[in-house]
């Protein structure tokens, strides 16, 4: 793995998926009128016959995809992770999920990722899709998975919904990582505390790793990228060895990997202190930065390290988290 600051890729997403078109003919584009922003621009380009521009209209879309679905053909939706979820959850649940069908669901700006607020701001989505039967949720961390998971879904049975970070993407795994589909990766080990993580918050949860470390404290981090199926034997296998657990999410803490994670920690008989690093139950502001509201609403790395500081019950106050120099087309965690 790189260290932070990371360098960034700039539209993964989009030339995967003009890949993938290019070699299977079932596959198809659908646009929500969020073409550019969802990286499809290139699909529309070069494969105009099997890109769909189904406008501002998600509910409808999700009808239309359904339908290609039943026809034989791998639909690709795209949005923002809000409209893809929120809005037209009855058509998915009814005419995609209740069938089975081979839709996938791309959900750009997932979370607090978007400075736009409540009405952009997908911070429900993880809950949503997974309570819905037959439907496979995805939050990938970085540009190297964000490349391969569009050919790790295209054979998935059965609907599958994935949540996208927009813009620079960063770099964190090494050219030979490789995205699993039915395992979570302890990337770092440790003994004391287990953070699990998805998304974007795989990132800080890295870089809390670090600063514990040099404080003695052994912090091991799980990215969890699948987390419905959830992978429990991975999940609970972590928690046995640890003294105290953390989860880490962009998303409310209600109903996403927090909740995942707690209940299958709970099934296994494991008892062990638990702290959800996450939306607390709370509708997040609009604002013209999205690291201040990960700041803010306390989706940050020094989140992460004062949540194990206070589960493991260590005395004084907890480590600060240095200050990171980030050049023009850089990223590192908040």
């Amino acid at each position: 793995m790189r260290k932070p600051p990371y360098p960034t890729d700039l539209k993964p997403y989009g030339r995967a998926l003009l890949d993938l078109g290019r070699r299977r003919d079932d596959v198809l584009c659908l646009s929500g009128d969020l073409t550019r922003q969802c990286e499809i621009d290139l699909f529309q380009a070069e494969l105009p016959e099997r890109f769909i521009h189904a406008g501002m209209a998600e509910a409808n879309m999700m009808g239309m995809a359904a339908a290609l679905a039943r026809c034989g053909h791998i639909p690709f939706v795209h949005t923002f992770g809000v409209f893809a979820t929120r809005r037209p959850y009855d058509q998915i649940a009814n005419a995609i999920a209740y069938p089975g069908l081979p839709v996938r669901i791309i959900g750009f700006m997932p979370g607090i990722s978007t400075p736009g607020g409540p009405s952009h701001q997908a911070i429900d989505d993880v809950a949503l899709m997974r309570a819905l039967p037959n439907m496979t949720v995805i939050d990938v961390a970085d540009a190297i998975e964000v490349a391969q998971v569009v050919e790790a879904v295209v054979d998935v049975p059965g609907p599958v919904y994935v949540r996208l970070k927009r813009g620079e993407i960063p770099v964190i795994f090494d050219d030979g990582h490789e995205l699993s589909l039915r395992r979570a990766e302890v990337l770092v080990p440790g003994i004391d505390i287990v953070v699990y993580a998805s998304g974007m918050m795989v990132a800080p949860a890295l870089a809390a790793a670090q600063v514990l470390d040099e404080r003695g404290v052994s912090a091991s981090v799980v990215s969890v990228p699948v987390i419905k199926p959830l992978d429990t034997t991975t999940v609970v296998s972590a928690a046995r060895s640890a003294k105290a657990l953390i989860t880490a999410e962009n998303h409310s803490i209600i109903g996403g990997l927090g909740s995942a994670v707690a209940e299958a920690v709970a099934e296994a008989g494991i008892g062990r202190p638990l702290r959800r690093v996450g939306l607390r139950d709370v509708f997040a502001e609009g604002s013209k930065s999205g690291p201040y509201l990960f700041d803010r609403y306390g989706l940050s790395t020094q989140a992460l390290i004062d949540a194990a500081w206070s589960a493991l019950g260590l005395p004084g106050e907890a480590p600060s988290v240095p200050k990171t120099d980030v050049a023009e087309g850089e990223y590192a965690p908040v």
